[in-house]
């Protein structure tokens, strides 16, 4: 019996979309949006950040130094203030709530930099969790299995017990490998509520 559902963050319960953020900072060129696009989002540096090896300004430093002087601005802002304003996956709050009131335990599972502790607050149902894990902290990584591993003793939860949610086929298969039931969203609320009634979850289609 499923007691308990993980979700992931970005892209889940909240939109990481890098073309809105570029276009938030006023990059219109297309040449600059791609080199931009390549050495923040797609960096190493970005990876660091997330296993918690570097934090968020000294990541933003390193990526401003391999970019022409006029964008530098640019880099700090993609790094430091892509979360203003939160972009909320629509439906999602709503199901939250209902798995919360419906007595199953919510937890949060993401790949993350350090700086996910200032904006967590304002992901809406954030308040809802009872506990979230946080890559950084751990120095771990989904797909990795000892994240899932680490999730689960943390809160003394068993596998079987629970189902994760994620964007990334990757990160699901590795907690479908650690042996915990999931499922890959696909930005569709409507589906993923159909997905969990398969397994038995209570929620309203």
């Amino acid at each position: 019996m499923i007691k308990n559902i993980i979700f992931d963050m970005g892209n889940v319960l909240i939109y990481f979309n890098r073309e809105i953020f570029l276009d938030r900072v006023g990059v219109t060129d297309p040449e600059d949006r791609k080199l931009l696009l390549r050495e923040v989002y797609l960096s190493l540096e970005w990876s660091r950040m997330d296993r918690g090896s570097l934090s968020d300004e000294e990541a933003a430093d390193i990526i401003a130094r391999r970019v022409p002087e006029r964008l530098r601005r640019q880099v700090h802002q993609l790094v430091n203030e892509w979360d203003r304003p939160i972009l909320p996956v629509p439906g999602m709050e709503d199901l939250v709530r209902e798995l919360r009131v419906n007595g199953y335990g919510i937890y949060l599972l993401s790949n993350a930099s350090f700086r996910q502790h200032v904006y967590w607050p304002r992901v809406p149902a954030a308040d809802l969790f009872y506990g979230t894990l946080i890559s950084a902290d751990v120095h771990l990584v989904k797909p990795q299995p000892e994240i899932y591993e680490l999730l689960c003793n943390t809160f003394s939860l068993k596998k079987e017990e629970c189902v994760f949610i994620d964007d990334s086929t990757p990160n699901v298969e590795g907690a479908f490998f650690t042996g915990m039931p999931a499922i890959v969203f696909h930005d569709d609320v409507c589906e993923l509520r159909r997905k969990l009634r398969e397994l038995g979850i209570q929620c309203c289609p």
